[in-house]
């Protein structure tokens, strides 16, 4: 597979959370050319304060060795927050492919000044998926980045 591939895999993630009523992003962590765990948001879903999308697929992966997060790529739908880039910073991973950071920028400066490659697609279902929820839920979605 390829970025595009595992993106589709956080996007369907990012599809299943909002018809569930939470913000629409998703998360899939590979390694090694495969799939170890998919994530959504899911803090409404679950009443959480901290399960974003990459948070989420952290969790759902379990513990892993320091090895295989060094040879992991996060795909997210939509750029890291401040929390979720820790992560990712935490636990190694060195590479991070996002389908959109028009919607909303994390830290990505931190990330690359760190080492790890950041990777942009552009993806217009990711835009939509956000600026359609942004509009209709501006509240949910102030919340879920702390403003």
């Amino acid at each position: 597979m390829n970025d595009h591939e595992f993106l589709e895999t956080a996007i369907e993630q990012a599809r299943i959370g909002r018809a569930e009523g939470g913000v629409p992003v998703g998360a899939a962590l590979v390694a090694d050319g495969r799939v170890l765990a998919v994530g959504r948001n899911r803090r409404v879903q679950m009443g959480s304060t901290i399960r974003h999308g990459e948070t989420d697929a952290l969790e759902r992966a379990g513990r892993l060795t320091a090895e295989v997060y060094r040879r992991a790529t996060m795909f997210t739908t939509l750029s890291p927050c401040d929390m979720c880039t820790g992560a990712i910073l935490l636990y190694g991973i060195p590479r991070v492919v996002i389908g959109d950071d028009t919607t909303f920028r994390g830290p990505e400066e931190l990330l690359a000044a760190r080492g790890v490659e950041v990777v942009h697609l552009r993806s217009a279902e990711c835009r939509e998926l956000m600026e359609g929820f942004m509009a209709e839920f501006p509240t949910l979605w102030n919340e879920d980045i702390g403003v």
